[in-house]
């Protein structure tokens, strides 16, 4: 009996040796676990960290453009649609016809009044004619070229970034051009009343007939809708017969001129972030694609209260348990913008990585992760 018992005692020994190693390995393992995963922590923390200012990232972007509104200066019926909806237009093209009958009746009206009137003065009158009908043709080109300055400078009071020294400086020309044939046909038609005689300019029989006259020429000028820019039709939903009344619009013209990314990166984005600094994105649009630009400008205002009178730009911001940092418009010139305009759509999400400096493992990170989100485009 005794030799059993001893027996059973040295075969449990091995067993309990076993169990104190298992339980030992089982430890070691979960201590190797435990560093790695702390290990692994740290690591993406300091990434977050340092790719925060280094290779910023964020997907709330925007493609943005320059829209103009289609407004008729003149009220009248549609006679004649030129575009459909999202139809490619240049500068110049005819867009609309409104009914032209009541204002060359108006034209014809006028010029049988300034013959009238002429007449009862023994003066010729057709040289006035000549020179109020071109009077009136430059005023309307003035008054487009005018309108067409106003715009881009609303623009660059916006966003200073988002048209080119180019656009504004064929802008600046065209109104220039423009103000001076107004003060060339000025200047003849001063001609042509002088001829008339002293009676004749200083009557002012005559120059209320003149003053009508390039009245109706505006009007019949203003009846054709053109095209003021290169762009895409866009909101189009009339047709033939439609009435179109002054300073209504009647469809939208997402212009050509110029197209950019608008990013709205965190605040502490911005600390390295510089003017030219590479960037890489994608489009939704066009997934596993990427893109190249440089920064344009970095705004340096949003509105942060109910009351915004200088226009400053708005960017909502989540909530959370913690406060999501404020955010800043950051604009994004596209290379090779031409070769996309087929593809990208104003409003359309855009992915973007900023490369501020030359850091080999911050960048190739970066890089890795746009052209990873690239491809997630297609399940999302």
């Amino acid at each position: 009996m005794e030799e059993n018992k001893e027996e059973k005692i040295q075969e449990k020994i091995p067993e309990k040796e076993n169990k104190k190693e298992a339980q030992k390995e089982e430890k070691s393992s979960i201590k190797k676990v435990t560093i790695t995963v702390l290990l692994v922590t740290a690591f993406f923390f300091i990434w977050y960290v340092l790719s925060d200012r280094h290779t910023p990232y964020t997907d709330q972007a925007r493609i943005k453009g320059l829209i103009t509104p289609v407004t008729p200066r003149v009220s009248g019926f549609i006679t004649g649609i030129h575009v459909k909806l999202h139809s490619k237009v240049k500068a110049g093209d005819i867009l609309f016809q409104l009914d032209k009958r009541p204002f060359e009746i108006a034209v014809a009206q006028a010029e049988a009044n300034i013959d009238n009137t002429t007449q009862s003065i023994a003066a010729s009158s057709a040289s006035v004619k000549s020179s109020a009908g071109k009077l009136g043709v430059a005023k309307a080109q003035l008054d487009r070229a005018q309108r067409n300055w106003n715009r881009v400078q609303k623009v660059m009071l916006e966003n200073e970034g988002a048209l080119s020294e180019a656009d504004k400086d064929q802008s600046e020309t065209a109104l220039l051009q423009a103000t001076e044939q107004v003060a060339s046909a000025e200047a003849s038609l001063e001609r042509s009343k002088q001829s008339l005689g002293d009676s004749g300019p200083d009557n002012p029989k005559i120059r209320t007939a003149i003053k009508k006259l390039e009245k109706a020429q505006l009007d019949l000028a203003f009846s054709t809708i053109i095209a003021p820019t290169d762009g895409v039709i866009e909101s189009f939903d009339i047709d033939l017969g439609y009435y179109a009344s002054t300073g209504q619009p009647i469809t939208t013209l997402i212009s050509d001129n110029d197209v950019w990314i608008q990013a709205n990166m965190k605040e502490n984005n911005l600390s390295l972030m510089q003017i030219d600094d590479e960037v890489e994105f994608t489009f939704d649009i066009s997934p596993g694609k990427i893109f190249k630009g440089k920064i344009r400008s970095i705004g340096y205002g949003i509105t942060t209260d109910q009351t915004n009178k200088g226009g400053l730009p708005e960017i909502s911001t989540q909530s959370g348990w913690l406060q999501d940092p404020q955010r800043f418009p950051v604009i994004i010139s596209i290379e090779n913008d031409k070769e996309l305009k087929n593809i990208i759509r104003l409003g359309g999400q855009v992915d973007v990585v900023v490369y501020t400096g030359d850091s080999f493992i911050l960048n190739t990170i970066a890089s890795f992760r746009i052209r990873l989100m690239s491809w997630m485009s297609y399940v999302r």
